[in-house]
């Protein structure tokens, strides 16, 4: 009788211990957690079927522009990424349904500043016959206007020229401001 209470008495203590762990089942559907992993991603195109990427405004409505590289490299995390394209050729597109169409030796696209960057003397033309010459030419995603630096130069489809060393515009160029 001895044993048996004792052996009663073991079970509820073992029942009741809050230091027993009790395993769990795995999480059919675990959950992702940031890693802060920095990935690199490179690429090359060819002549008939070059790097493509196309960014659109941030509700996904419309095409804000369309840039065709020879190659690629992209460095860092989803969503804070910096890729650098070679030989580009970008369609900008305004809401205004306005193009403005952009040649350089490289760009940057910078998820962070959520900018374009041209670079190493852009040569541009809009959709009204006006052209734009310069050394650096920045696209902003947000304000969708242009800022562009050195060896500025404008000229429109009826000749007028304008030169400066600082420039900001409207996709159009109907907006300039120049220094």
């Amino acid at each position: 009788m001895r044993r048996v209470g004792a052996a009663c008495a073991l079970a509820l203590l073992c029942g009741c211990n809050p230091s027993v762990q009790q395993s769990a089942s795995p999480s059919p559907s675990p959950t992702p957690t940031s890693s802060g992993l920095s990935l690199k991603i490179s690429g090359r195109g060819t002549a008939q079927r070059p790097v493509r990427f196309v960014a659109t405004n941030q509700d996904r409505t419309r095409v804000q522009y369309d840039l065709l590289a020879s190659s690629f490299e992209s460095v860092g995390a989803q969503g804070s990424a910096r890729a650098q394209f070679s030989h580009v050729h970008v369609t900008f597109h305004g809401k205004d349904g306005s193009t403005l169409v952009a040649e350089a030796p490289r760009a940057i696209v910078d998820q962070v500043t959520n900018t374009i960057r041209m670079e190493g003397g852009v040569r541009a033309k809009n959709d009204r016959g006006t052209s734009l010459s310069c050394d650096v030419l920045t696209f902003d995603h947000v304000t969708e206007m242009f800022y562009g630096t050195g060896h500025v130069a404008i000229v429109s489809a009826n000749g007028f020229r304008a030169t400066g060393n600082t420039f900001e515009s409207n996709i159009s160029l109907t907006r300039t401001r120049m220094q």
